[in-house]
């Protein structure tokens, strides 16, 4: 599957739900944000265009295009996108 998005649009697209995980495209217009909040999950965000700011707890990371980082489960996060911007967010479900 192939998106085009225009550099103002918000878009949710997920690739994948299952009970392992889910795999999840996003694309924000510039500045376009998701307010802190947690998930029971530990996820691995990555920038797949643009740039976004990433806060966990209260660490601020600059991330760009090809960079990843893991939003740790139960600690609060938030995001940014710096510019017109797409990430993948990779939710891993942990199985006892």
């Amino acid at each position: 599957m192939i998106l085009h998005t225009k550099k103002s649009q918000s878009l949710v697209n997920r690739f994948l739900k299952n009970e392992g995980g889910t795999v999840t495209l996003f694309a924000f217009g510039a500045n376009q944000s998701l307010s802190k909040h947690s998930t029971p999950f530990d996820a691995l965000f990555q920038c797949v265009e643009g740039c976004f700011t990433v806060t966990i707890e209260n660490e601020t990371h600059l991330i760009d295009k090809d960079e990843l980082i893991l939003l740790p489960a139960n600690i609060p996060h938030s995001v940014v996108a710096e510019d017109a911007s797409k990430c993948l967010l990779t939710m891993i479900k942990a199985i006892n």
